[in-house]
């Protein structure tokens, strides 16, 4: 295998060595084209003609039609961000003033078209990321409807920059109309199993959007701890979490991450799984967890969330009224995932309340009647939600816009695809992108060349798929190594959900990941090499 991929990889230096590769215009790319772009764009033409571009001649401006201006903050930190990533280490050696008498390219036009330009909202579902850049001289032009569009311009108008020979800033003539194939493009974190600390979760958020992926789906409690400080029942943080002040998030670090993620076209959505995987949130709320029997007395032991007690429900509808309001997105993943059932089975006022309901010995529907009345209480704080695939296995009423979570069917998760969009029902896939299973070599490859839409139905099946998610769980990564685990492994599942569906060639997909790593590494994101070689600005550490 690594020979084929060495020679593939090879052969395509090669051919941009000599020209032969083409872009969709059956135009000759050469080797300091677009190449390295990552996730690659929709529709792009580029000629040889280039342009320079110097830190004290170029700026990055509002165009004069723009409905957006200097007072809009988002595209204004983002112009900043991103002329610190173009000339930062040029403006460090001193490189660049010397060689603007050169420089022929002088701005960045950014033009919003829309009348609502969005500055002051959040992303969503429906939020519009497209958008059209054209390289000319004397100035390039970004053209987006909205402020996300322009956003993911910014960052393909950054990766297109190069350096000569004599270490100058150089672009090629371009345009590019550019969209996201897919409207839900996340990466899910785990705070639970390994608190992460909070600029472990801001630097990748920045690798996400250097990625163009638009929701971060916050798993912050589980079984092992919860970290989340709850104004309501501050007592879950307080005897739940690893340490009551060091490893928990505070309202203020809450309301950091979602402004950060804002900042960056960045959705996030926060899990609170029940009524599995909640240990944790038995240790500060009395009563919330099923007390397992051995024979006909207690265990000690504790199992699911109680479905049985009305002071459950009371505590759910109080809890996810404040999470209505710390999290402004219009969607709460409910997890709903992996209930053992035995310690249910062992109690017997659980056993009472299953013979009173005629529920028999069928354990998935005391699952189905907890599940229910939870939807119903989300419902209330107008919020929509997610859920995992067993939620919609186990037959559970949902609301038209829920949103299923696939994550079971390893390998074969098309037939559970199918079934959930032929029920009406839109669909995210995250089974072939479980970024904690790793395994020696390229395991890349296979990441990359799964699909969402790749199982047997409509097409107005195929609409219903929503996305997809890479999913870091984790019981073996914490801030030591989470981030190189999952860069530039979620890269790939960030251009499956962005590019064209026939976007799949692995030789030159190889070719721009590994450009696209050392890109990475360049702006502070320790992500993990593919294969043997080197990047021209090698990580010094931090």
């Amino acid at each position: 295998m690594y020979c084929l991929l060495k020679l593939a990889s090879l052969f395509v230096a090669i051919a941009v060595s000599h020209g032969w590769l083409f872009n969709d215009s059956g135009k000759k790319l050469s080797a300091l084209d677009e190449i390295a772009l990552w996730p690659l764009p929709q529709k792009f033409q580029s000629s040889a003609v280039s342009f320079q571009l110097g830190a004290n001649s170029f700026q990055i401006v509002h165009a004069k039609k723009s409905t957006a201006g200097p007072s809009c903050s988002l595209l204004q930190n983002a112009f900043r961000r991103y002329f610190e990533y173009i000339f930062g280490e040029a403006r460090k050696q001193d490189k660049s003033r010397k060689r603007d008498s050169n420089a022929n390219l002088v701005e960045l036009q950014v033009w919003i078209t829309s009348a609502d330009p969005e500055c002051k909202g959040y992303p969503n579902l429906q939020s519009d990321e497209s958008y059209e850049l054209s390289v000319d001289q004397p100035s390039a032009v970004l053209k987006a409807p909205s402020v996300w569009g322009a956003l993911r311009g910014l960052e393909t108008f950054s990766q297109l920059i190069y350096e000569d020979g004599n270490g100058a800033n150089n672009i090629n003539k371009t345009a590019i109309s550019d969209f996201p194939r897919f409207a839900h493009r996340g990466v899910l974190l785990d705070t639970s199993r390994h608190y992460l600390p909070l600029k472990v979760i801001l630097a990748n958020l920045e690798a996400m959007a250097i990625n163009k992926f638009n929701v971060f789906h916050w798993h912050i409690v589980d079984d092992p701890s919860f970290p989340f400080l709850s104004r309501t029942f501050p007592e879950l943080s307080q005897k739940g979490a690893y340490h009551p002040f060091t490893h928990v998030y505070t309202p203020s670090d809450v309301k950091m991450v979602i402004e950060f993620a804002r900042m960056r076209g960045i959705r996030v959505i926060p899990e609170f799984d029940t009524p599995g995987h909640t240990q944790s949130w038995g240790n500060g709320q009395k009563d919330l967890l099923t007390p397992c029997y051995s024979g006909s007395t207690p265990s000690g032991t504790f199992g699911p969330v109680n479905p049985i007690l009305n002071s459950t429900y009371e505590f759910m509808t109080q809890f996810f009224k404040e999470i209505s309001t710390v999290f402004p997105d219009a969607y709460v993943h409910l997890g709903g995932d992996e209930v053992d059932f035995s310690c249910w089975k062992s109690n017997p006022d659980i056993q009472r309340f299953m013979e009173q309901h005629s529920f028999g010995t069928d354990f998935s529907k005391l699952e189905s009647f907890y599940i229910q009345r939870l939807l119903d209480i989300v419902t209330t704080t107008k919020k929509g939600y997610m859920v995992w695939q067993e939620v919609f296995d186990n037959g559970v009423k949902l609301k038209a816009d829920t949103q299923i979570h696939v994550w079971k069917g390893r390998p074969h998760y098309q037939d559970e695809m199918a079934q959930v969009t032929a029920a009406g029902f839109n669909a995210l896939l995250s089974t072939p992108w479980y970024l904690n299973r790793i395994g020696y070599g390229q395991d890349w490859m296979n990441i990359y060349k799964a699909d969402p839409q790749n199982f047997t139905g409509t097409d107005e099946q195929k609409k219903l798929v929503i996305g997809g998610e890479a999913c870091l769980w984790g019981e073996y990564v914490d801030a030591t190594n989470l981030t190189p685990r999952l860069w530039p492994r979620a890269s790939a599942v960030a251009e499956r959900l962005w590019s064209d569906e026939n976007v799949r060639d692995l030789g030159n997909a190889y070719t721009r990941l590994a450009q696209h790593r050392c890109r990475m590494v360049k702006r502070g994101i320790p992500a993990e090499p593919l294969f043997v070689g080197h990047c021209r600005h090698e990580y010094k550490g931090q």
